[in-house]
């Protein structure tokens, strides 16, 4: 099935989602999703009135939790997010044969906060899902081979005096405090990074960072993620940054600084003590003019070397663009174009273009069609090209 005949598809598999939209109206969706700047829930609602919660945090954020008879905090709050995807592939050079067929998958996450002192946060992130079909992977959803519910990050974040913030936590990333200066906020996962591909270092592990707020929009961050059994050893992948970012009315601009051990070669252990440092400074800007109908403008380019390449084509750049309307009718639309892979040294980018338009179907459901192409300089193998639909839901 080629790819603009299997597009006749799509709505059918949209229309195995009306069943789900019409409970979602039927529950209180509300926007409380911790991971969107939205109000959370008090998990509190879901324990037993009989259960006891002895010396709770006050309302003011004062005092502290002395003990718990069983239940929950008061403090304690939970964001759930549910997210179900379709779309089709075309990619010639696929090798199984199925790169146009009509793909779906799902996933699910559990976000949990609670306060102690009113100031500090404590989060645990558990979630699942399987949408690794060829169809949606550029959806960048969550997969799990059993699809059994998993931690998969724990934070805790609390202030040091009127400024600083400190962060600890496991499997999460060095760059978690940083603040990339992009008002665009593209589904893709290609793109959604705004060129900030390498610099705005993700390698995970257990992580330690800090972030000063200099007050008037400006603020500076670094933090420092490696290998749980081997902390700032030889022997582990480490990785490290620092960030600088300026946020005023309607612009903002930010500069990043990564590095990431490249983790030797595998089966030498001699080569564990020896890794390369692969480098990156990124560059990122974003304006959003006043006014009704102009979109805001997000620009970012990076640079840096592979130390694993010996020679004069070390060199790596990425470059992005992108532009968002946010009142396109009752949704919002955007565009962008990037490079889809690291541009080395002396060789042609391969970009990628995309588009999409988010809508809000109620206060807790929005769908979001994507159509994207994606360049491919390999011999003989077509451009990707690509039309898939996210619908979300945040209770």
């Amino acid at each position: 099935m080629k790819l603009f005949q299997s597009l006749l598809v799509a709505p059918a598999a949209l229309g195995l989602l009306a069943p789900i939209s019409a409970n979602a109206t039927e529950v209180n969706l509300n926007e409380i999703s911790n991971y969107s700047d939205e109000e959370s829930i008090e998990f509190a609602n879901f324990v037993d009135d009989n259960l006891s919660i002895q010396s709770p945090l006050l309302a003011g954020g004062e005092g502290l939790v002395d003990s718990f008879d069983g239940g929950f905090s008061e403090t304690t709050t939970a964001s759930f997010d549910a997210n179900f995807y379709a779309g089709i592939t075309s990619d010639d050079g696929a090798a199984d044969d199925r790169d146009d067929n009509l793909g779906t998958g799902y996933d699910f996450t559990i976000g949990l906060n609670t306060s102690f002192t009113g100031e500090d946060s404590l989060d645990v992130t558990i979630e699942t899902g399987n949408a690794n079909a060829p169809g949606i992977v550029e959806f960048g959803g969550t997969t799990y081979a059993t699809e059994a519910l998993t931690v998969d990050a724990i934070t805790y974040t609390f202030p040091v005096g009127d400024s600083f913030t400190v962060m600890v936590g496991d499997n999460t990333d060095a760059s978690s405090l940083f603040t990339t200066a992009c008002a665009y906020g593209g589904p893709g996962d290609t793109l959604d990074d705004c060129g900030n591909r390498n610099a705005n270092v993700d390698n995970g592990g257990v992580m330690a960072g800090a972030a000063y707020d200099f007050g008037n929009g400006l603020t500076a961050a670094v933090g420092y993620a490696g290998d749980e059994n081997d902390v700032a050893n030889e022997e582990g992948v480490d990785a490290y940054g620092a960030n600088v970012a300026y946020t005023g009315d309607n612009y903002g601009v930010s500069v990043t600084f990564g590095a990431q051990e490249d983790g030797g070669e595998v089966g030498f252990p001699e080569a564990q003590d020896n890794m390369g440092l692969n480098t990156f400074y990124a560059a990122n800007a974003y304006f959003a003019p006043e006014g009704t109908g102009l979109p805001s403008i997000s620009a970012g380019y990076e640079f840096g070397e592979d130390d694993s390449v010996v020679g004069d084509d070390d060199g790596l750049s990425n470059f992005f663009l992108g532009f968002t309307w946010d009142e396109v009718g009752a949704g919002e639309l955007g565009i962008a174009v990037g490079t889809r892979v690291d541009t080395v040294e002396d060789t042609d980018p391969q970009y990628m273009y995309e588009a999409y338009y988010s809508y809000p179907i109620n206060d807790g459901m929005t769908i979001t069609p994507l159509v994207f192409m994606q360049d491919v300089s390999t011999a003989n193998t077509d451009d990707t090209t690509g039309v898939m639909v996210k619908t979300s839901f945040s209770f």
